[in-house]
């Protein structure tokens, strides 16, 4: 079970509509990979793609190193859990899980046991009786799961399978499918719009924007070092300042903001995250304003500080308490290495 996955110029267009624009990419076998995006971006396309769902206007889908791009999605060792989890209704639950090995000409012996096993790994062992309308939207996403893993593919597709779930059963679901995951050493490719999910779950996370990938990495770099205005601003609060490289500066409204950059000319921008932001005595720092509100979110609190010239900073601080009152004048600034350099 090795399940890796290449990419190679993968297109696919809907009359005029380009959904997927020449992807290249490459997923390890074993790797927990999302893509994520808003709505439109290509993710879902992609990964129906790669499931046999739809064909490739151009490019290849190579598992394993063999071109898949023609083969239909019940030849594939792919499978794929939806959103909607697309239950029968009418079957029990051990024959929802069953339903998947009529194709592999399995034995009735092996299907009971197969069927056994993988209710077991989602821990629904004792429900096999009942049917989907009889369950939790948690128990019918572990029944789903089941299903997809008792074939057990190379390649585990999800399609924003976490989204019908509230808050926090859907955090114990990012763990489980995690934990799962890693214990049969399954390629997962998990598609989401949700950016803490992504950044949950995820070893990489390939960050697409019509119909492309915009940045392909880990976590820590899509957070910590976005390479373009688009990643920058999709996840999670940033700030960011447009202006012009000068004389081994860079200049904003006439104002020279730290960041790292030798060798830069022309125009650029810069961005620094909140928690990267610090506060500076009233009259000092790179801006100068008042605290315009501070919400408190449990151990850290985000300030909105409204600077002299009218530009809105965001500055968290990891605090419960004893930090700035709202309305007080504060000054802001941060660590020339704090700063990223964005691909405009």
């Amino acid at each position: 079970m090795s399940g890796e996955i290449h990419l190679e110029q993968l297109e696919k267009h809907f009359g005029d509509v380009v959904a997927v624009n020449g992807i290249d990419m490459e997923i390890p076998g074993g790797e927990f990979f999302t893509m994520l995006g808003p709505s439109g971006c290509g993710k879902t396309t992609t990964l129906r793609l790669i499931a046999g769902f739809e064909r490739p206007t151009e490019g290849k889908i190579l598992l394993d190193g063999n071109d898949m791009s023609r083969t239909p999605p019940h030849k594939r060792r792919v499978n794929t859990v939806f959103q909607s989890y697309a239950l029968f209704p009418h079957k029990s639950v051990t024959d929802n899980v069953a339903f998947g090995l009529r194709y592999q000409r399995t034995t009735k012996a092996e299907v009971k046991r197969k069927v056994a096993e993988a209710l077991a790994m989602v821990r629904m062992e004792d429900f096999g009786h009942r049917r989907p309308t009889q369950l939790s939207g948690g128990q019918q996403q572990r029944v789903a799961l089941a299903r997809a893993l008792v074939v057990r593919p190379a390649v585990l597709l999800c399609d924003e399978p976490l989204g019908a779930l509230d808050r926090k059963l859907r955090q114990s679901m990012q763990f489980e499918l995690k934990q799962l995951q890693k214990q049969l050493g399954v390629t997962l490719i998990f598609v989401t719009h949700d950016q803490e999910e992504a950044m949950a779950m995820s070893d990489r996370i390939a960050v697409m924007n019509a119909g492309r990938v915009d940045q392909l990495g880990t976590p820590a770099e899509i957070y910590g070092r976005p390479r373009t205005r688009f990643v920058a601003d999709f996840i999670g609060e940033i700030n960011m300042f447009a202006g012009e490289w000068r004389d081994g500066a860079f200049m904003s409204d006439g104002r020279s903001l730290p960041v790292d950059c030798a060798g830069r000319s022309g125009r650029g921008t810069i961005a620094v995250r909140p928690e990267r932001m610090r506060f500076a005595g009233a009259d000092k720092g790179v801006f100068a304003g008042h605290i315009e509100s501070a919400n408190y979110l449990g151990g850290q609190v985000i300030y909105r500080v409204v600077a002299e010239d009218g530009r809105v900073l965001l500055v968290k601080e990891y605090s419960a308490g004893g930090g700035p009152a709202v309305g007080s004048r504060v000054g802001v600034d941060w660590l020339a290495a704090d700063a990223v350099v964005l691909d405009d």
